[in-house]
């Protein structure tokens, strides 16, 4: 019997009607069995201040480590903004990095998605992202690479994705994702 996990999603977009938002939906729809993707809310994070870990620590800092620490593994679906992650992402990451020795990230197995209507799907973004989870202990997917370009082409006005060959590729990721976790998580 195959095991099933629950996957922690973060999208770095906080836009309304954001692509990497609508992008994180459709992978919930298309998983496999084995995994049970759940949408993480970043908007609501204090920004990251070593300061409140010694004092009274934010309840939503509190609610979000608790979260992340009861998903197997993480799966991040970011825009690209000026060749980095969104602000809110990179906090998001510092929050649950923190207190020092208490990484809720640290050992969870991971992967990217970057998207963009550009050309190159957010390829600063992606790699930029890889740096901070090298650090953080989240071992990653490295293949298939995951970078949606020209995604405002492949949805449509309901925020469905139109492009069957799109559909296949981003199957085929989850499934090798699936694999990976397998692989990667903490018994």
């Amino acid at each position: 019997m195959e095991a099933n996990y629950k996957i922690g999603v973060f999208v770095g977009s906080l836009r309304k009607g954001a692509f990497s938002r609508q992008i994180a939906e459709i992978l919930k729809h298309i998983a496999p069995p084995s995994l049970q993707l759940e949408i993480i809310e970043i908007g609501g994070l204090p920004l990251f201040n070593p300061d409140l870990d010694e004092g009274v620590v934010p309840a939503a800092w509190v609610n979000f480590r608790k979260t992340v620490a009861a998903v197997q593994a993480v799966l991040f679906v970011t825009p690209e903004y000026n060749r980095s992650v969104p602000a809110a992402l990179k906090n998001a990451l510092d929050v649950g990095s923190r207190p020092y020795g208490a990484s809720v990230w640290s050992g969870k197995p991971g992967a990217v998605v970057s998207i963009s209507p550009g050309g190159i799907g957010g390829f600063g973004a992606n790699h930029h992202l890889r740096q901070s989870l090298v650090f953080l202990n989240v071992p990653t997917l490295q293949q298939p690479e995951m970078y949606l370009g020209r995604v405002d082409t492949l949805l449509d006005a309901s925020g469905a994705l139109i492009d069957e060959q799109t559909r296949v590729f981003l199957s085929g990721f989850l499934q090798t994702f699936s694999g990976w976790i397998a692989a990667n998580a903490k018994p």
